[in-house]
């Protein structure tokens, strides 16, 4: 019998140190802080790791997680500075930096946190017309941002960031916003394709102004082309008829020459007399073809052999003979 009671007190012995090893032996998790009360005070702050407290006296009272948390913040209706009521919502991003504080500083930092981060919000968009609100979110982040900080210190939590998620102005402010929008949009294309027209015409008449100046450019040149064509188109028949005036002066002065030149001059009178005769319908004939003779006097009277207008009397005997053969 006493050694039954022996084994049972034994036993009891064995599972109380078992029990107080347990609950002396506190292993807290990476990234966490525990707060340890003793007797219902503030006794210790346990880290990551295996910790030893004293059992059924210290107890664990709060546990913090270290690492940074997002909280999302309730839609909430705010009113802009020119009386404009807008939904407003979104999320913070905070961390506990002091775990003592962020137990005892306040009954719920989360809560705490939240409703100054609804009330700045109120604030800062209070200060502003609805297109400030829609275009200045990043200055109303900021503003939250520094009053959460200055008032996190005595909670231990540091608010890292505020970011406002959506921003939801009435359906008729929406309306008049897209109809506002469609405006401008038509207005702006209205205008460009103005300026794209205006800018066609002026090319256009810059390019048919630079087309008549090449053209008077190109009709300037050929006539001055022309002109020039023509001066050494003059100039070379002038030579050339010297050079046949001086041949043919050189001809008459040589023996025979002259009765050369009377025989030419008459052949080509009598070839023109028929080139009239062909090329009109009148036909035109001399009333005595005998005077044909006097009239191939007449034309070499012009190429007098003695320089005084007369030919030598046997000559022109001889040539305005009447039927002479």
């Amino acid at each position: 019998m006493f050694e039954s009671f022996g084994l049972i007190v034994g036993m009891v012995a064995v599972f109380a140190a078992i029990l107080i090893v347990l609950k002396s032996l506190k292993i807290v998790p990476q990234q966490s802080a525990w707060i340890v009360e003793r007797l219902g005070r503030y006794h210790a702050t346990l880290g990551a790791g295996l910790n030893i407290i004293a059992p059924f006296v210290d107890r664990i009272a709060y546990k913090h997680n270290l690492r940074e948390i997002p909280m999302e913040v309730q839609p909430q209706v705010c009113i802009t500075k020119d009386n404009t009521q807008v939904t407003v919502d979104g999320i913070l991003y905070y961390q506990v930096t002091d775990a003592k504080l962020a137990s005892y500083g306040s009954s719920s930092y989360t809560l705490a946190i939240t409703q100054l981060a609804q009330t700045t919000l109120r604030s800062a968009i209070g200060t502003m017309d609805l297109d400030q609100v829609l275009s200045s979110r990043a200055t109303i982040n900021a503003e939250i941002v520094q009053a959460l900080d200055e008032a996190g210190i005595t909670w231990g939590v540091k608010v890292l960031r505020y970011e406002i998620r959506d921003i939801t102005p009435p359906q008729a402010i929406i309306r008049a916003m897209e109809l506002q929008i469609t405006a401008d949009r038509e207005r702006r294309a209205t205008i460009a394709k103005s300026e794209g027209d205006r800018t066609q015409q002026i090319n256009i008449a810059e390019g048919q102004r630079q087309a008549e100046i090449n053209r008077s450019e190109g009709e300037q040149q050929a006539a001055i082309n022309r002109a020039t064509g023509q001066a050494q188109a003059i100039e070379l028949v002038a030579k050339a008829t010297a050079n046949a005036i001086q041949a043919i002066a050189e001809m008459v002065s040589k023996p025979g020459g002259m009765e050369a030149l009377q025989l030419q001059v008459a052949k080509d009178y009598v070839n023109q007399f028929g080139n009239i005769a062909k090329e009109s319908t009148t036909v035109l004939l001399p009333a005595n073809l005998a005077e044909l003779g006097s009239m191939v006097e007449t034309a070499l009277q012009i190429v007098r052999s003695d320089g005084r207008g007369a030919l030598p009397a046997g000559k022109a005997a001889a040539a305005g003979a009447p039927g002479s053969k």
